[in-house]
């Protein structure tokens, strides 16, 4: 029987690089569903798939997770089209206007904490967040609400007797405890919700194994590392990327948290799809990583 993978975000970026590995693996047992908000790229990215896999199935799906009626539209939709779901990928995420401390990035380049700041993005890195339609706020719904309530609604095809399914967040290293307050878990007060909504994540996914393992629901999180994509390009002008991406393979023979590229930075999440997940530790998070010689690997940490 066929593998039905859902995942979403996956135009671009880590979700396609994923897409494209599951495909080279097993062209013919796979059902393959792109969740995207837009559909033009979404149409692009299938084609390019198809392309490389002429022979793969490979279907479209609008899901906009900011939106919550979107998300339950989306929701009926999968239901109506599967009957169960082995996979479902939670990738999608934003960090909408990003603002970049230079004076923070000056003083960070000369310290000991380099490879950290540019690996996390801790201190240098702070987001400007709107609110939805919803009332809810943006990168919080996008991040993680919407996801949830994704999960939710496809419980009846998540959740079946004898069967056994995967979740699994991409999280970050930007997922920093200190950015995250229970009591204003949308954060609405701060400044780092991108990686309130990661810490977040992280926590949900230990709370869904808590509540689903015994009916065969499993969740997992991973961090892809510091991957190049349109989310990270976005921080700053590209000729500063330009600048420093010989710096950045230069520290990548002193870390194994530069992935850099999508295709690696998706190692993770491709290493889970060959695992069972009842053999996992559900409080880990599994870690995309390179060696300095260019070798990817897999590596769980505690969350």
């Amino acid at each position: 029987m066929n593998k039905v993978v859902l995942v979403t975000g996956a135009n671009s970026g880590i979700g396609l690089a994923l897409c494209e590995r599951l495909l080279s693996q097993d062209t013919e047992g796979l059902q393959l569903c792109l969740a995207c908000r837009n559909m033009c790229r979404a149409q692009a990215a299938r084609s390019a798939l198809l392309t490389s896999h002429p022979t793969a199935q490979v279907a479209l799906l609008q899901l906009d997770t900011s939106s919550i009626s979107s998300v339950i539209s989306a929701a009926q939709e999968v239901k109506l089209r599967y009957n169960c779901l082995d996979y479902l990928y939670l990738n999608a995420g934003i960090m909408p206007n990003p603002k970049f401390d230079v004076k923070a990035f000056l003083k960070g380049i000369f310290s000991r904490n380099i490879i950290t700041m540019f690996a996390t993005g801790e201190g240098i890195l702070t987001q400007k967040d709107s609110v939805t339609s919803d009332d809810l706020q943006e990168i919080f719904a996008t991040n993680l609400f919407g996801h949830f309530l994704l999960i939710r609604e496809l419980e009846p095809i998540l959740c079946q007797a004898g069967q056994t399914s995967q979740l699994i967040w991409t999280s970050s290293s930007n997922a920093h405890r200190s950015a995250f307050n229970l009591e204003d878990f949308q954060h609405q007060k701060g400044t780092q919700p991108y990686s309130s909504s990661k810490y977040a994540s992280d926590l949900l996914s230990l709370a869904l194994n808590t509540h689903f393992n015994k009916q065969g629901l499993y969740s997992s999180v991973i961090c892809p590392g510091f991957v190049m994509t349109n989310l990270t390009y976005g921080i700053l002008p590209s000729f500063l990327w330009t600048l420093l991406m010989p710096v950045f393979w230069l520290i990548r023979v002193f870390t194994n948290t530069f992935t850099l590229t999508p295709y690696n930075g998706a190692e993770a999440l491709f290493w889970l799809f060959k695992q069972k997940p009842e053999l996992l530790d559900p409080q880990a998070k599994y870690h995309s990583l390179t060696s300095g010689l260019g070798k990817i690997y897999t590596q769980p940490h505690g969350c």
